[in-house]
């Protein structure tokens, strides 16, 4: 294909840039904008992956505007994913995120028709208003991501920005260039004048949102970044190390102070209620005194399958599920329901809700491209980050796991466990925002591997996004699926525990039986060709791993294998105490070891070990229930998908392999969110 490469800008300028002023009003402004049609453009042959790459300095060119900002904010909108011309929910198109305002998605839940009025609920705001979580007005005109506008401001149809990838990088091209206009700011190749430029773009009505997106753009552009897109693009922002843009003083954040929160993030606070129901039961969470009584040692990833005021509803209901923080998707921005020293319901474990908290994500795992926004991923890192490092929780993923991670506490209650954030969570691009990388620590023949596909580029099929067994849009996925034999012929492994009713496991998108996910890690049970096999659910388990293009990378740590003498031991789904840890009066909780074999010569990795507890509920506004504290310690270990636990009794600790020296580069995308 040939693509055009010269801008279509009047011979007089096209030597030299100009520098345009605006005093007066935006339509002047936005008038200087379109270029002059005079001259035609010139056309070379691109590589057809450079396609992209191509458009972002052609835009540059065209309208004035420094390419590392066009491509810098580019990224934050949608990481230059073009989505096949798909909308978000928000109604954004293209790898600019440019919002059609007249025509929204039409396959997606509606925020629209909530019958109950959410009071403190961090909703849309309407342009002019307060924002609920600082109160700072921002007066704005219209989105200023507004599709259609760039379509009147370089003279194409609307529908061409949201098909046409070219078109519509030209089009947030000339946005950024009317809102550096309507500031009275020349069109200026300095990066360092556009920071207050930037910062409108996302058309955030909250100043603190508005000062972290254009700080995050400019620290992308002074790291660089370098990433494949969901279309095959090859797409490449060099580092600008000394960039310092001339940012103004960081806004307030004029915040509740119930919030607990990174001053950087625009939080508030919706309460979930501690009510009586009656006299026997409460809701919809227990006080607790955490870290003193019980210490957080986890972070749960939910997401929502329902739009957020609905949840909003939910979490104020007293009978309904409750968690401590909603992340939104448009923007990411953060509400808080409950204190983190609190403990929510929000897992299906009870011994893993003690020990964690729960962060909501607004979503549907069969519809990531919609709902799971760079922003969305940003912000909630960032609140992850602080978490973690406020409670001391180690950034991995047997510590920071998803809904469909959590073990089931009781053989019989597998079946109901859940199943979010799905195959299409993005756990790599996600550590990296934490500034914990997924990657090889040991060599490509050790005895543990990471679980690591390029998610961009790793597409396995799945069924179930819009209907039982209708196959889905090939898409990117950090989930390797695994088999009995070395064969992708070959049955899937089974999950006895997940089909009790001897069903097989299937390519489902919510069926985990024979699934593992990007950051988990395993011990090696055995290599052939191009083929992996790791120890999963008591089975030797095979996936497809070849040298060119791994789904893994070597690893280290430590892995629990039975003691010499022991053919099997129990794996449980919580760890409880031993019987005489419990004090007269409380009923001992029975054992429920999980319907799964941990058989002699088989290993599992292990990344922490705990104590046997068990927190009883409490009766209503009569103070956190005493915490049962056994002397029984048992180990966390990566057994399936999820995770489980076994006493130490049980087994020996083994060492993985030594630590890699000179580890090849991964491939990643932005660091850690800051």
């Amino acid at each position: 294909m040939r693509r055009r490469v010269a801008p279509r800008v009047a011979s007089a300028v096209r030597g030299h840039r100009r520098t345009f002023y605006v005093t007066a009003c935006v339509t002047a402004s936005t008038a200087l904008l379109v270029p002059l049609m005079t001259g035609s453009p010139g056309d070379v042959d691109v590589p057809q992956d450079q396609r992209l790459q191509n458009d972002f300095s052609a835009a540059a060119d065209e309208y004035h505007v420094p390419r590392s900002v066009l491509m810098g904010v580019s990224y934050l909108q949608s990481r230059w994913d073009s989505h096949h011309g798909a909308p978000s929910v928000g109604g954004g198109y293209g790898p600019m995120h440019l919002v059609d305002t007249q025509q929204g998605p039409s396959n997606m839940p509606s925020y629209r028709g909530s019958s109950r009025p959410l009071t403190g609920a961090a909703g849309p705001s309407a342009p002019g208003e307060a924002s609920p979580s600082t109160g700072v007005t921002r007066h704005v005109t219209g989105h200023p991501t507004d599709l259609r506008r760039a379509a009147g401001l370089i003279g194409v149809p609307a529908e061409r920005l949201r098909t046409d990838e070219t078109e519509n990088v030209r089009g947030g091209a000339a946005l950024l260039a009317a809102a550096q206009g309507e500031l009275g700011k020349p069109l200026s190749p300095d990066p360092a004048d556009w920071w207050e430029a930037v910062s409108r773009f996302p058309g955030t009505l909250d100043s603190v949102s508005a000062a972290t997106y254009a700080n995050d753009v400019f620290d992308l552009i002074r790291k660089g970044a370098h990433r494949t897109t969901d279309d095959g693009q090859n797409v490449n922002l060099p580092a600008a190390p000394g960039l310092d843009p001339h940012a103004p003083r960081s806004p307030s954040t004029g915040r509740s102070k119930d919030v607990e929160c990174p001053p950087e993030l625009s939080c508030s606070w919706l309460s979930a209620p501690y009510t009586e129901i009656d006299d026997d039961r409460y809701g919809n969470h227990d006080v607790a005194d955490r870290p003193k009584d019980q210490k957080i040692e986890y972070i749960v990833i939910h997401d929502t399958e329902a739009p957020l005021l609905s949840m909003f509803q939910t979490v104020q209901d007293p009978t309904e599920a409750s968690w401590h923080y909603s992340v939104r998707s448009n923007d990411g921005q953060i509400t808080q329901h409950i204190k983190t020293k609190d403990e929510a319901w929000h897992s299906g474990n009870q011994f893993v809700n003690a020990r964690s908290i729960g962060v909501e994500h607004e979503g549907f795992l069969t519809q990531p491209d919609a709902w799971y926004t760079e922003q969305m991923y940003r912000q909630s890192a960032r609140l992850v980050r602080y978490l973690a490092k406020k409670y001391q929780v180690p950034l991995d993923r047997q510590h920071i796991f998803g809904h469909d991670n959590v073990p089931a506490p009781t053989a019989d209650s597998i079946p109901d466990m859940h199943d979010d954030p799905g195959p299409f969570w993005d756990w790599r691009h996600y550590f990296d925002l934490l500034g914990a990388p997924l990657r090889a620590t040991a060599g490509p023949d050790s005895d543990m591997v990471m679980v690591l596909p390029d998610y961009p580029t790793y597409k396995p099929e799945f069924t179930g996004c819009s209907g039982d067994g209708v196959r889905c849009a090939p898409h990117g996925s950090s989930a390797v699926r695994l088999h009995t034999e070395p064969n992708e012929n070959a049955p899937l492994i089974q999950d006895p525990g997940r089909h009790p009713d001897g069903d097989d496991s299937t390519t489902d998108v919510n069926d985990l039986g024979s699934r593992v996910s990007a950051g988990q890690t395993y011990a090696v049970a055995g290599r052939e060709g191009d083929w992996t096999a790791i120890w999963y659910l008591g089975n030797k388990a095979w996936f497809k791993n070849p040298k060119k293009h791994p789904t893994a990378v070597g690893a280290t740590g430590r892995m629990v294998t039975p003691k010499a003498g022991l053919s099997e031991i129990p794996v449980f789904g919580r760890a409880l105490p031993e019987p005489e840890a419990y004090p007269e009066g409380m009923e001992e909780q029975t054992e429920s070891p999980l319907p799964y074999s941990l058989l002699a010569g088989q290993r599992y990795v292990t990344q922490s070990d705990v104590t046997g507890t068990y927190i009883d509920r409490s009766t209503f506004e009569g103070g956190p229930s005493p915490v049962v504290k056994g002397q029984e310690r048992y180990y966390e270990i990566q057994f399936g998908h999820r995770l489980a636990y076994v006493r130490a009794a049980d087994v020996d600790v083994v060492n993985g392999a030594s630590a890699l020296a000179g580890a090849p580069p991964q491939p990643g995308g932005a660091s850690a969110v800051r």
